[in-house]
């Protein structure tokens, strides 16, 4: 990161802040400068298109994509482009269940998608279908195939559909998307295999041994004592948070952990000098309390991105990791629901960390007095936008979309703009820290450090490791449902390419570090 002026930003030093800030009347009485400023609700390129279908309240206990409502006509066994299939159909009871994770039940509205999505979610491997509105996930089947004739009843919610049938499980193996760093077993996520802690003791507050020992019980164990990590260590199971003592910065090779479970052969607890670590659904609390500013902001500091580059997930982590709100030159009512309580604050209030914003052009951005200049692949970004334009932020464009005449028309229209944007921030922004994307990404703790030093912040090491944990917030997309295919034609590739060589440029002329070595074309 560095200056736009090629000083090589190391700090912005303007916090803490000026005149003690007082709690006042709701933002729509203030006066002054503030309310003479007229709410921005974004550009018309912002506008999220409009759905074709209605998007109906989900039931409780319902777990469906945004976007998966959409889909019509005939779900074949060999659908949604092989991103599952269909492997057979299995006896299954309740005394032996042939998947044996979680269960889900709609007695109205059950599809194939549906399911699916929902075991997606959750990283199990299967989905299974059965008597047309049930659903039981699992990371492999534990009975016998059968006739597929004898999986014949219709999906509840989709009438040309099979979803298994009486003591029968129509079952699916989920192809996840390529390349997805999250593995999950059930509700708990994989972090990979460490090295015995010097001070376990210290680092690992919980201890305990269990007969027939399994991923489950451990994970069952941890959680009840309201622990977000689960560690395996042979017949050992150890309960605690990330700290200094055990940071899970340096993972070792899985091989060291391959030691079967005592009671359960396919799955793997390491031994007394190798763990296996899962984190549980447990939130760990050191760096989820958030408020307003308790002094009034002297500057205004943008957080700006090309849209799609990460700006929400970005605004997350900052107010994680500081514990202050993060407020929007737009307003979106659904990240309001989401807990970005600065939403509603006008992003001039003075009350808030940073300001997110996309806007380029010299009058918007000398509005602020400094930025961090969040910039992403375009390859990505691009794709990114395009799913929230015709899915919503954690929603997917559909096939039509993507095949259709709005992607390449989206990608001549805003291809130029991921360059200009970048350029104009670079030219124009007083006080600008530039933050790769792929970094904070790969070097979160790092980063993140960077980021919150430059506004003159400190924070303890326990919370950017507790934000570490909780890094993916409600804003992070599902593997099912990612494309399988390269959108981008060759022309397309050529034209970004000489956009990204153009930024590189401007980056290193300014002393700073050039686009990493992916954005490439392809």
């Amino acid at each position: 990161g560095g200056n736009g002026n090629g000083n090589g930003l190391q700090r912005f030093s303007f916090l803490p802040f000026g005149r003690a800030y007082k709690e006042g009347p709701d933002k729509e009485q203030w006066s002054g400068e503030v309310a003479a400023v007229p709410r921005r609700y974004g550009p018309p390129w912002m506008k999220p298109a409009p759905l074709t279908d209605s998007v109906d309240k989900l039931r409780a206990g319902e777990h469906v994509g945004s976007w998966s409502r959409a889909l019509k006509g005939k779900m074949s066994r060999d659908q949604e482009e092989n991103r599952a299939k269909y492997i057979g159909c299995y006896l299954d009871s309740n005394k032996q269940r042939a998947l044996r994770g979680t269960a889900f039940f709609d007695y109205r509205k059950m599809t194939i998608f549906r399911c699916q999505d929902n075991c997606a979610e959750r990283g199990y491997q299967y989905a299974g279908l059965e008597f047309g509105a049930e659903c039981y996930c699992g990371h492999r089947i534990q009975t016998v195939n059968t006739s597929d004739t004898e999986c014949s009843m219709e999906c509840k919610g989709e009438k040309t559909s099979t979803c298994g049938g009486p003591n029968r499980l129509s079952v699916y193996r989920l192809e996840l998307a390529r390349g997805s760093s999250a593995r999950r077993y059930g509700s708990a996520l994989f972090r990979g295999c460490f090295k015995r802690p010097d001070n376990v003791s210290l680092a690992l507050h919980a201890t305990t041994v269990l007969l027939n020992m399994s991923v489950d019980r451990c994970v069952d164990h941890c959680t009840e004592k309201e622990y977000t990590l689960a560690v395996l260590g042979g017949g050992t199971c150890r309960c605690g948070f990330p700290t200094m003592h055990f940071t899970l910065h340096e993972p070792e090779d899985e091989h060291l952990c391959a030691y079967k479970c005592a009671g359960e052969e396919y799955e793997q607890c390491g031994n007394a000098e190798y763990y296996v670590v899962y984190q549980t659904q447990v939130q760990d609390n050191r760096c989820l309390d958030r408020r307003f500013l308790p002094v009034r902001a002297k500057h205004l500091v943008a957080l700006a991105s090309f849209p799609g580059a990460g700006n929400t997930w970005g605004r997350h982590l900052m107010e994680l990791t500081t514990g202050y709100y993060t407020g929007s030159y737009y307003f979106d009512g659904s990240l309001y629901n989401k807990g970005f309580k600065g939403e509603r604050d006008h992003w001039k209030s003075g009350r808030l960390l940073c300001i997110k914003t996309h806007e380029s052009g010299k009058k918007e951005i000398e509005s602020f007095d400094a930025a961090i200049l969040l910039i992403r692949n375009p390859y990505k970004a691009l794709m990114a936008e395009f799913n929230r334009k015709y899915g919503g932020h954690i929603g997917f464009a559909s096939e039509a979309h993507w095949k259709g005449r709005e992607w390449p028309e989206f990608v001549r229209n805003y291809a130029p703009w991921w360059a200009s944007h970048t350029l104009d921030w670079l030219r124009y922004g007083r006080r600008v820290l530039v933050v790769h994307y792929e970094d904070l990404k790969h070097d979160l703790f790092n980063q993140l450090k960077k980021m919150v030093a430059a506004l003159g912040l400190a924070v303890s090491d326990d919370r950017l490791l507790c934000v570490e944990s909780q890094k993916d917030g409600n804003f992070k997309r599902s593997g099912l449902r990612k494309l399988e295919y390269d959108p981008y034609t060759a022309e397309m590739r050529k034209v970004i390419g000489v956009l990204v060589k153009t930024v590189d440029v401007a980056l290193k002329l300014r002393n700073l570090t050039g686009v990493p070595e992916d954005y490439a074309p392809r």
